[in-house]
């Protein structure tokens, strides 16, 4: 039983978590980063997670309400009646932009070479956005095209640009954005239809591009056909846009009007007119795509990752309420059924997190030229956006209902946190792109094999019991198998099904792994078990559930350490 407090005893039976810390009320991430990170760089980082878990859970989501409240407004015009095309933010949001961009340098964090890897930042974002979303859009395009801008851009581009985009002056530094998306060519960029003329050696875009977040960027990049060029995809190129050109004035773009959203509208989205803008040639002409691939891989990781945040977000309020909220003389911790509605949501938000870790390790080597870790990083990367994007939708909504009925109402962080979780799942790829990419990345790049020896040498190193390897390793087989023979016969409704096997067989090895590097708690290897039991192994619908002590239950969905011995009880037979 959970012990009163004085909260417990405030009349108004109204649990409120404002000022709670984000970081030390989550005992798996801390446990996690420490299995995950050289001691030292924990050691390093571990002051600065903690403030931000502290600000994140008062000061950032307060600020982050106000934002979403007071969505941006365009000015297209001064009262003299000069074209100045700007976006008005509100002062909260500005706030927030200095968090992120300035205090914390997430956009400049990876393309820096002071030995801090990724998983630092995907950390320090995990947090961030358990406060604010819809900034995390505006860092996470500033990155992936910083990243996009280095590998494929000129010299002299790169000079000339990465000083402000790797800046954490507030008032210097760039901010990046991705212009893709045209009524006609949504998914399927091989419709694109703005075009790219070269005049006097230099390029010109014109066209129209539908939906364009953080519209006013510094830098863009877009994907437009040259007149001279093919149809279909080998037609489509990459060009850097820049707001202002080198001459110092406005380039020649026009923002049409900003998009009322359902979610993230605390930051701007808009329709942009392309009107003969300069911009500068990424790459080779006829491979935009290609190259904006890489940039959209980044960004779909980064859709992971928040989708994890938001997902642990959820959980930390309905964790809250179930500790302090009284009903019936318990609190709704101590009921059963409420402790499984828990475990319910706890699932899908560890595997996320289980997930970007293990992408983000696995980043560095690919970077540094290891085939195998890049083939990895390909096929992981979609599964997690994929998967996790859609788990994010259930697990808010579940945890709205935790709260009741002021969960729906917006004074709290619960219907912002529904709002802003269907959008993982759109952008950069809607489920079903997102689930053929998956395919692609078995038939074309031929990533699946690389996985399976990775899922394979985790799996020996885990040390699990011999009666769990058994399944593990047998369920590992069938599932990558079944990917394999979905992928090269190209059934494509059942790309779907396969790619959500994979991610729940690769989650649940993930999670028996780190459950060996903390022998003191095993409460990851139950998850793992309870994993292949509802996600991957046959269960009769009308059987009754699975049996659970009423201690195991408890501690599970209390986040309390339980022993092997327990683990194993939930091992499937």
């Amino acid at each position: 039983m959970n012990t009163l407090s004085a909260r417990d005893h405030d009349p108004l039976n109204i649990p409120d978590s404002r000022g709670l810390n984000l970081f030390d009320c989550d005992p798996g991430l801390a446990a996690l980063l420490k299995v995950y990170l050289p001691a030292e760089l924990y050691e390093q980082w571990l002051p600065t997670w903690q403030t931000l878990g502290a600000r994140a859970g008062n000061e950032l989501d307060v600020l982050a309400l106000s934002a979403d409240k007071n969505p941006p407004k365009l000015l297209p015009r001064t009262r003299r009646g000069e074209d100045i095309q700007s976006i008005q933010k509100h002062p909260d949001y500005i706030a927030l932009e200095r968090v992120a961009y300035a205090e914390l340098g997430l956009a400049a964090m990876s393309h820096r070479d002071d030995g801090t890897l990724p998983l630092v930042k995907y950390a320090l974002t995990y947090l961030f956005v358990q406060a604010e979303f819809g900034l995390c859009c505006p860092v996470s395009m500033t990155d992936s095209l910083t990243r996009t801008l280095r590998k494929f851009g000129s010299p002299a581009l790169v000079a000339r640009y990465l000083p402000s985009l790797v800046s954490q002056d507030f008032d210097k530094l760039f901010q990046g954005a991705m212009f893709m998306t045209e009524q006609a060519a949504g998914s399927d960029v091989s419709q694109t239809q703005t075009r790219a003329k070269l005049v006097d050696g230099g390029w010109q875009l014109f066209g129209e591009k539908w939906f364009c977040s953080n519209p006013d960027a510094d830098l863009a990049m877009v994907l437009a056909r040259p007149d001279d060029a093919p149809a279909g995809m080998r037609g489509v190129s990459l060009f850097l846009l820049p707001k202002v050109r080198p001459d110092g004035t406005r380039n020649a773009y026009r923002i049409q009007r900003l998009k009322d959203k359902l979610g993230t509208r605390s930051m701007a989205s808009g329709e942009i007119t392309l009107e003969g803008a300069s911009a500068y040639l990424i790459g080779e002409v006829g491979r935009g795509f290609q190259q904006m691939a890489d940039m959209i891989n980044m960004s779909r990781l980064s859709n992971g990752v928040r989708a994890a945040g938001l997902m642990r977000r959820a959980v930390n309020e309905a964790l809250y309420i179930a500790r302090h909220r009284l009903a019936f003389g318990r609190h709704l911790i101590d009921m059963p059924l409420m402790q499984r509605q828990m475990l319910k949501m706890m699932l899908p938000t560890e595997q996320a997190r289980s997930m970007f870790m293990q992408i983000a390790t696995l980043l560095p080597k690919a970077d540094a030229g290891d085939e195998a870790a890049r083939k990895c990083v390909r096929i992981l990367t979609p599964l997690i956006k994929f998967r996790a994007c859609r788990d994010a939708r259930r697990v808010t909504g579940d945890a709205m209902e935790v709260r009741g009925g002021l969960g729906y109402i917006e004074e709290w962080s619960d219907a912002r946190l529904v709002r802003d979780a269907h959008l993982g799942s759109i952008w950069e790829g809607t489920s079903n792109i997102v689930a053929l990419d998956i395919a692609r990345a078995v038939t074309r790049e031929q990533a699946l094999e690389p996985l399976h020896q990775h899922l394979s040498k985790v799996l020996a190193e885990a040390g699990l019991p011999a009666q769990s390897q058994r399944l593990f390793e047998g369920l590992l087989q069938r599932t990558v198998a079944r990917l394999a023979t979905v992928a090269s016969e190209r059934s494509d409704e059942q790309v779907r099904q396969a790619g959500s096997a994979l991610y729940n067989m690769a989650t649940a090895i993930f999670m028996a792994w780190e459950a060996s590097h903390t022998p003191e708690n095993a409460r990851r290897l139950a998850l793992a078990h309870l994993l292949l039991q509802h996600k991957l192994l046959p269960r009769d619908p009308l059987s009754p559930e699975p049996a659970m002590t009423p201690e195991v239950l408890s501690s599970l969905a209390s986040e309390r350490p339980i022993t092997l011995a327990q683990a194993m009880q939930l091992l499937p037979v």
